[in-house]
C-alpha cells in the first residue's frame, strides 16, 4: 500500500503522465494518482490507508491519530491548491481521473440519445453528441472526449478531432437552431487531429465553418472548458454565449510543449512557456476571454468528480434564464459583439 513506483504511462489503464516526465506518482489501477506537487500529502494519504487497515474490532483504536493525519492532508492539500503555478495548472487540467464528457453527460443530461456520423464522410468519436434534457428543458450536447483508459482513449483518439468531428458538431448545431434548442458544450482536447488525413479531408476548413456555425446559432450557446482546451479544435466548440471554466482548466491557443518546442527550440522549457502563454482561467477572466470560472472542489475536479460536475451544472443553470429571455436575432448580435471586442480595450 505504501510503496509507489514510477512508471511509463501504460503500466495502469487510467494512467496518463501529462506533460513533464515526473509528473506522476503511480498507483495501482483504481486508486488515487497524485501529482509529483502532491508528494507530501500522497504520504500522509498512504499512512492514513495503513492505520485504517490496521483498525478493526479487535485491533487498536486509532480514529484520533487518522483524524490528525487527514487534517494535516488536507491543509497541505489547500496550501498546495492555493498557489498552483501555470505549470502545475497544465498537469490539473490533464490530470486522468478529472471527469470526462461522457460523465457530465450522463449526470446532467436527462433521456440522452447520442447522435452519430456527419452525413459527409463517417463518425468520429472524438466528438459526442446529441439531444436531451437539461433540468427538463431540451437541449443539443456536444464535446470532445479523451476517453479514461487506454482502449477508450485510442476508441475516442485522445479527444482529437478530425474533420468530420468538426462537421457533426455543425449537424448538431444546427439541428439545435431549426429546433429552438440551447447548445451545451463541454471543451477537453488538446487539439485537432494533426494528421495528414485529416489535413487531405479539411480539417481547418471544418474548424473554421463549426466556429462560424456557432457563432451564428440562433439559440443561447454555454461553452464549458472541463479540462484543456487547446488550439482550434477547442475553439470550435468554444464561440458560445457564455465561456466557462473550471478553476483548474487551461485554455490556450497552442500547448506550452509546441509553444516552448517553437520560441526556444527545446520543450523542457513547457513550464516557462504556460507562464507567458496566460492560459489560466484566472489569467483568461481578467483578459475579459471567458465569462465565469467554476469552482472545483480541493484538490481539483480529480479528487470529487459528482461535486465538480454538479458545479458546472449550477452554473449552467444560472446563465441560461438570461440567454433564454432573448430573442434569436439578440443572441447573434451579442455574441458577434462580444469576439469582435476581445482585445479591443487592451489588458484592463
Amino acid at each position: 500500500m505504501g510503496g509507489r513506483l514510477r512508471c511509463p504511462p501504460w503500466i495502469w489503464g487510467r494512467l496518463d503522465r501529462g506533460t513533464w516526465q515526473d509528473s506522476w506518482l503511480c498507483y495501482p489501477h483504481g486508486m488515487r494518482q497524485f501529482l509529483d506537487f502532491e508528494k507530501s500529502v500522497a504520504e500522509l494519504e498512504n499512512k492514513i490507508d495503513e492505520l485504517r487497515h490496521m483498525s478493526g474490532p479487535d485491533g487498536i483504536n486509532i480514529a484520533e491519530e487518522i483524524a490528525r493525519l487527514t487534517e494535516k492532508s488536507e491543509k497541505q492539500l489547500r496550501a498546495a491548491y492555493a498557489k498552483l503555478t501555470p505549470g502545475q495548472k497544465v498537469q490539473v487540467a490533464r490530470h486522468a481521473q478529472r471527469p470526462h464528457t461522457v460523465e457530465y453527460i450522463g449526470t446532467l443530461i436527462q433521456d440522452f440519445t447520442p447522435l452519430a456520423g456527419d452525413r459527409l464522410f463517417g463518425e468520429d468519436k472524438a466528438v459526442v453528441g446529441g439531444i436531451g434534457r437539461f433540468q427538463d428543458l431540451p437541449v443539443v450536447v456536444i464535446g470532445t472526449e479523451r476517453g479514461s483508459e487506454l482502449e477508450s482513449r485510442l476508441e475516442h483518439n485522445f479527444g482529437m478531432a478530425r474533420p468530420e468531428g468538426y462537421r457533426k458538431a455543425q449537424r448538431l448545431m444546427e439541428l439545435a437552431g431549426r429546433f429552438g434548442m440551447p447548445i451545451l458544450t463541454f471543451i477537453d482536447t488538446a487539439g485537432a487531429w494533426p494528421g495528414i488525413d485529416a489535413e487531405a479531408r479539411g480539417q481547418a476548413e471544418a474548424i473554421a465553418r463549426s466556429i462560424d456555425t456557432c457563432l451564428s446559432a440562433p439559440v443561447p450557446v454555454i461553452a464549458t472548458v472541463i479540462g484543456e482546451g487547446g488550439s482550434g479544435g477547442a475553439i470550435a466548440l468554444g464561440a458560445g454565449d457564455r465561456v466557462m471554466m473550471l478553476e483548474h482548466a487551461i485554455y490556450s491557443v497552442i500547448s506550452p510543449e509546441a509553444c516552448a518546442s517553437i520560441l526556444w527550440r527545446d520543450p523542457k522549457l513547457a513550464t516557462s512557456a504556460a507562464e507567458a502563454l496566460k492560459l489560466t482561467a484566472q489569467d483568461l477572466l481578467q483578459l475579459h476571454l471567458v465569462d465565469r470560472i467554476i469552482p472545483e472542489p480541493l484538490g481539483g475536479a480529480q479528487r470529487d468528480p459528482e461535486a465538480a460536475i454538479r458545479a458546472v451544472g449550477d452554473a449552467i443553470a444560472a446563465e441560461l434564464p438570461d440567454l433564454l429571455s432573448l430573442s434569436a436575432a439578440m443572441l447573434v448580435a451579442q455574441r458577434r459583439e462580444k469576439f469582435l471586442a476581445m482585445g479591443r480595450d487592451g489588458l484592463t
